[in-house]
């Protein structure tokens, strides 16, 4: 996520303070990612180093206002108008763990995937059950957004984690399992000459 970019979006909307940025943000993403405020203000202090923000002087409580240029508009409209491009996957750890657990010996494999599965579903079921209410009233369409997204992900890893389960049961222990290699790669750390 680009906390850059959204504090740019925001600003482009009009003038804010850190504190306000922080709960504007909260305010249209459902308050599922909240932002350190430290977060906001270093991103801020690079946001008027790079000319995309100008900052203002303190007002009568102290508030010291940040307003995008007109480079930060342009950088934030941009950013709107460009579809996301994903990164290379990075690890997720329950893929991993998934991935490992069936091919280590003696690792129940099949239990592990429904222990994760079970946990899945209750995060599925907890979302299901604090669903937002209409995406018609003021201001709830940010939090049904973020929420159906979180909902089809929760989906996703149940699917996936379906998907493990029937792979593992397809393949017996011992031909997916297997023990350290003998082969020693050519590259490490090089032995300690005395």
């Amino acid at each position: 996520m680009s906390v850059r970019q959204s504090l740019l979006a925001i600003l482009s909307q009009g003038p804010c303070y850190g504190y306000q940025l922080r709960a504007e943000f909260d305010r249209r993403t459902g308050g599922v990612w909240p932002l350190n405020v430290g977060q906001i203000y270093n991103t801020l202090e690079r946001l008027e180093r790079d000319g995309l923000v100008a900052k203002g002087d303190p007002d009568e409580q102290g508030h010291v206002y940040y307003s995008a240029t007109d480079a930060g508009r342009a950088e934030a409209a941009g950013w709107l108008a460009r579809p996301v491009v994903r990164a290379a996957p990075g690890r997720d750890e329950l893929t991993v763990k998934v991935a490992l657990a069936a091919t280590l010996p003696g690792v129940d494999a099949a239990a592990l995937i429904a222990a994760e599965r079970a946990a899945a579903q209750g995060r599925l079921e907890a979302l299901r059950e604090t669903a937002p209410g209409d995406a018609d009233e003021p201001g709830a369409l940010a939090h049904v957004l973020v929420h159906e997204g979180l909902v089809a992900s929760a989906e996703a890893e149940l699917a996936w984690l379906d998907r493990a389960a029937e792979r593992v049961a397809g393949h017996p222990e011992s031909a997916r399992t297997t023990g350290l290699s003998g082969l020693r790669p050519k590259r490490g750390r090089p032995a300690r000459v005395a």
